[in-house]
């Protein structure tokens, strides 16, 4: 009998070409049945598999290269694909690469967490790959791949600490420079922009009828793109920059051209800070101090935190506000004005309040 109950199921079974087919019937009725024996049938004829098989569940490399080749090289920068090109091939994919995307746990993720911490990497550089991680299975989970992603959390860091020049530090640096570095230090002791920001700098970005610069784009890895936050600022250009940069205007090409045909290199122009720093007597710094002392300073003299915002291009507020302790100086000098016989007296906290104490704070504060 090809149609059959077995408790309270209805069954279809039969054979065709010697071969026994059984099936429990979708429709739980003898004339549904019946309907869906015919329908196996006719596929049968037509020489088409009865049943549709389930897709095949991608491995987490297999799906990873996909993800790669389709979101991220349409949705990212040339620095950032480069990135998590790297962070693929090098961390990700030999940790989850044979696994299917779909059995990848949370107990996976923690597992590799804890591999990555065993070779010595820093928290900071672990979650920059978990955020690749969670974003290609959040893909995953988008394009029907997943039902359901598991939740990638990221490692505690602990908060950024940061070193700056003081003022008469960055005037020993730039008494101790000459030529085109001395120009780029300007810049970036009096703009905050970017070491890549910098070298990418044209000069149809430089208006000298409004006395600003337009920074437009960045190098990162050797390849021109767009800034950091993909936006373009307007910073105002200082007198001292402007006076230096119109005794050599030209009206197109790079501001800051190499002795060869691309464009400086980090290392290059790293080499040649670090000696300038020989010279002054200071301490070996890297370009991106620069930058924080343009910030610090701003603060220190009162700019709002809004202002240094739009002035470093930040997205978020949030990471302006790293500078925000620096205030602690001008709310100290604040308290002191309501001290008998101390009005007008000043404290000097020095460069490393950025990474001073709390304590040693108020302690200097007290006996002052």
């Amino acid at each position: 009998m090809s149609i059959f109950k077995r408790g309270n199921k209805y069954w279809v079974g039969f054979r065709f070409n010697r071969q026994r087919y059984r099936y429990p019937s979708p429709d739980n009725t003898l004339a549904g049945s019946k309907v869906y024996e015919s329908l196996l049938r006719q596929k049968l004829a037509r020489g088409e598999p009865i049943v549709e098989e389930a897709p095949k569940i991608p491995t987490f490399s297999e799906f990873s290269r996909k993800w790669f080749d389709i979101y991220a090289k349409n949705n990212n920068k040339p620095s950032e694909i480069a990135n998590k090109e790297g962070a693929l091939r090098v961390h990700l994919i030999p940790f989850f690469g044979k696994k299917a995307i779909d059995k990848i746990s949370n107990l996976d993720i923690e597992n590799y967490k804890a591999k990555e911490i065993s070779t010595g990497l820093s928290n900071k550089t672990i979650n920059n790959f978990l955020i690749i991680l969670n974003k290609c299975l959040g893909t995953a989970e988008e394009w029907g791949v997943l039902n359901r992603k598991p939740k990638v959390r990221p490692l505690r860091v602990q908060p950024q600490k940061f070193d700056f020049l003081t003022e008469e530090e960055a005037a020993a640096l730039l008494q101790n420079s000459e030529g085109w570095l001395k120009e780029m230090i300007l810049i970036g002791l009096k703009t905050g922009m970017r070491f890549g920001e910098i070298i990418a700098l044209d000069w149809e970005d430089l208006d000298f009828s409004t006395r600003n610069i337009n920074v437009r784009h960045g190098i990162a890895r050797g390849i021109k793109g767009s800034t950091k936050s993909n936006k373009i600022r307007t910073i105002p250009m200082a007198g001292e920059i402007a006076e230096l940069m119109m005794k050599r205007y030209k009206s197109k090409g790079l501001v800051f051209p190499p002795n060869h045909d691309n464009y400086l290199t980090h290392n290059l122009c790293h080499k040649e800070l670090k000696r300038a720093c020989k010279r002054a007597g200071l301490r070996a710094i890297g370009w991106h101090t620069l930058r924080h002392s343009f910030a610090s300073h701003l603060v220190q003299h009162g700019v709002s935190m809004k202002a240094v915002q739009e002035l470093l291009g930040h997205s978020n507020v949030m990471t302006t506000m790293r500078y925000s302790h620096l205030t602690a100086s001008s709310l100290i000098e604040a308290i002191r004005t309501l001290e008998p016989g101390k009005q007008g007296q000043s404290i000097d906290l020095g460069h490393n309040l950025a990474t001073m104490p709390v304590e040693t704070v108020k302690n200097r504060f007290i006996s002052a």
